[in-house]
């Protein structure tokens, strides 16, 4: 049961996310969003369980995994916990030092849940009663429509399309929930909210964008496409490794449990390497592990020794989901802010397609499977020069506007190195200075103050000086002389 299950369930959301993808509405904001893809997922889930006709409920399965997509991808972007606030931090307003580490953390959730579901499925022992334990959780987090302080709208997406007295809300709020002192003078919590009324008009009207202008632009949709491909791959390619652990066991729980394993090995092989050696690099280091991963299984198999067959699909496992979980994570700080939610969901549905593919292997009995290998193994291969003309997102601000999205360049290949033949005479070292954003304004804001207060601390004071010649030409000593 618990097999046809997960068959059905990928082959069934993979098409589900395909469309929510491009239905990610541009005016709903990520809490709206949520929320309403709540309420329809639990209220379909509650038809799934009650239902009784064989047709009605794969329906019903199909249109609750549409919406649940949505809850996936609202969490994605913005429910993230952080213990240092206080409050539920996202993917929009972390900081770029931790914005891996609270993108994982859905990843270790994620392999804690397919762990759990094999002891559900054998204590159910019934598909209603599953539908109706997997139901129960959406039920719960109705309760973030009653209390919007634990799930707020992102003020950055507010920022972005110009929602200015929505954003001050929501700063208002957190500073509050933060404790901040409104009468200091050196460090007052007004200050950005006093900015946001110098830059912005006070007439000023929303703007939404919408995914279908990224045909307009150049470096966007080519991130887009280029992390879609790879997350493509990254996904598809995963049933080629897996088939061959049925040779080692024939029970369904092992190539399960040792695929989720692999899963949670992924998380922490990113957590370590990528903020040291770089998105992109560790990337395509991802890609060309899974390439020749897959074309030495592909042409060596019959020669092989069956642990290195073995040695090589769990690393080949390990590289691919390495490959799909950093290419959602890497789409999500590329895109701008204005349109995150519909490329997001555009690069997801791409990797739900090639779930989709591995699903469908399965139900045909591995009809294709050397067909399916092959062009996967070549899509890997031609990832490689794809991920090449990616930008780097270590330590960078997230892009809010299209423009910004556009400015963003891929790094260079090779470091250029000073020509020997020609130094320069004189060799300087600039001193290196860290700007800080937050402690430039409160000094700005301090001095402003203090200049224009009427005490002044000190009085400068300029002593009478008798003038070196008088009005009729003569120095006052010569006056003095004639007397």
């Amino acid at each position: 049961m618990l097999r046809t299950h997960l068959i059905t369930k990928n082959t069934g959301n993979s098409c589900e996310k395909v469309l929510v993808g491009f239905l990610f509405h541009r005016r709903l904001g990520r809490r709206c969003a949520l929320l309403l893809s709540v309420v329809l997922s639990g209220l379909l889930g509650i038809m799934a369980c009650l239902s009784n006709s064989p047709s009605a409920f794969p329906f019903l399965r199909l249109c609750q995994g549409s919406t649940l997509a949505g809850v996936f991808l609202s969490s994605y972007i913005a429910r993230k916990y952080s213990p240092s606030f206080d409050l539920f931090l996202r993917l929009e307003w972390c900081d770029p030092p931790h914005r891996l580490m609270v993108s994982m953390v859905s990843g270790f959730f994620a392999v804690f849940a397919e762990l759990l579901l094999p002891g559900l499925a054998v204590l159910c022992h019934d598909w209603p009663v599953l539908q109706a334990v997997a139901t129960l959780p959406l039920l719960l987090l109705l309760s973030y429509w009653c209390c919007a302080s634990v799930f707020p709208e992102s003020p950055r997406w507010l920022m972005a399309t110009s929602q200015i007295p929505q954003a001050k809300k929501c700063l208002q709020s957190f500073s509050a929930r933060n404790g901040m002192c409104v009468s200091d003078e050196l460090y007052p919590a007004e200050t950005l909210l006093s900015e946001m009324d110098e830059v912005f008009p006070e007439d000023i009207q929303p703007e939404y964008h919408h995914v279908v202008e990224l045909r307009h632009t150049r470096v966007i949709w080519k991130n887009c496409l280029i992390l879609g491909f790879t997350l493509f791959i990254g996904t598809g390619i995963q049933y080629c490794f897996t088939r061959n652990l049925h040779i080692y066991s024939p029970h369904f729980y092992f190539s399960y449990f040792l695929r989720v394993f692999t899963g949670a090995l992924a998380c922490i092989f990113l957590c370590v390497s990528v903020d040291r050696f770089g998105r992109r690099g560790m990337l395509l280091l991802s890609a060309i592990v899974t390439g020749l991963s897959s074309l030495l299984l592909l042409a060596l198999t019959q020669y092989l020794h069956g642990g290195l067959v073995l040695v090589l699909s769990v690393v080949g496992l390990l590289s691919s989901q390495a490959l799909a979980m950093l290419s959602v994570f890497f789409g999500s700080e590329v895109m701008p802010t204005v349109v995150r939610g519909g490329t997001l969901g555009l690069i997801m549905a791409a990797g739900c397609v090639g779930m989709a593919a591995s699903s469908l292997m399965e139900l045909q009995n591995n009809g294709g499977y050397f067909l399916h290998h092959v062009i996967f193994a070549s899509f890997a291969v031609l990832s490689v020069l794809c991920i090449m003309l990616l930008p780097e997102s270590k330590h960078k601000p997230l892009p809010d506007s299209l423009k910004d999205g556009e400015r963003q360049r891929r790094p260079p290949l090779f470091l250029s190195r000073m020509n020997r033949d020609n130094p320069p005479l004189l060799r300087t070292q600039p001193h290196s200075s860290e700007y800080n954003r937050d402690n430039y304004s409160r000094l700005v804001t301090a001095t402003k103050k203090m200049l224009t207060k009427d005490t002044l601390p000190y009085k400068i004071s300029i002593s009478p000086q008798a003038p070196l010649l008088s009005s009729n030409g003569t120095a006052p000593d010569a006056h003095e002389d004639s007397s």
